[in-house]
């Protein structure tokens, strides 16, 4: 009997150092701020309440970062609208729910993206992705152009920017007027 439970804290105590902590686990889709850890859906609710010149001024500060692969949880943003969280849910729900990255080549720096829209999430209307100027500052940003694509979507572009592991902040333009922003998640990998 004590031999057993011996054999069970050994075993116990090996899967606790080769395993990582749950807060190390479940970095990819939270970021820090000081000592505070923020989980990016929090952060993403937390944008839902900002203004356009202060998304504007969080997409400023964030470089280009990582190129998004694979699926991705997207929540567009009326900033400026009344009741943006329930527009946002509404929006999820019924039209559009995030895209889907398909990154080609040795760098992985370009490729494709599908949208998945509809309530059923079907992939949908698809585009270039490459990295690119930002029409809102110049700098360096992910571009999403559907103007070589997409008959429905032509005169669209999106840029993104990573603002945290994992989360990006988006911008959408329509011709070269500035229409919506939009949050991009990447899911969780250590999630079942």
């Amino acid at each position: 009997m004590a031999t057993q439970t011996m054999a069970q804290s050994t075993r116990t105590t090996a899967k606790s150092r080769t395993r990582p902590p749950s807060s190390a686990r479940n970095n990819r889709k939270t970021a820090r701020v000081g000592t505070t850890a923020i989980p990016n859906a929090d952060r993403v609710r937390s944008w839902l309440r900002l203004s356009r010149d202060e998304l504007d001024d969080l997409y400023r500060k964030a470089d280009s970062g990582a190129m998004p692969q694979g699926d991705t949880r997207g929540t567009p943003i009326f900033a400026g609208w009344p009741m943006p969280g329930w527009l946002a849910g509404l929006a999820r729900t019924l039209g559009w729910q995030g895209k889907v990255f398909d990154l080609q080549g040795k760098a992985r720096d370009a490729g494709v993206v599908v949208n998945k829209v509809t309530p059923l999430g079907l992939n949908l209307i698809v585009a270039k992705v490459y990295r690119g100027e930002s029409w809102l500052d110049g700098r360096d940003t992910i571009v999403i152009d559907y103007s070589g694509t997409s008959l429905v979507a032509r005169s669209v572009r999106d840029e993104i920017r990573e603002v945290a592991p994992g989360l990006y902040l988006g911008k959408v333009w329509l011709g070269r007027r500035r229409v919506l922003d939009f949050a991009l998640e990447l899911p969780d990998s250590t999630e079942s």
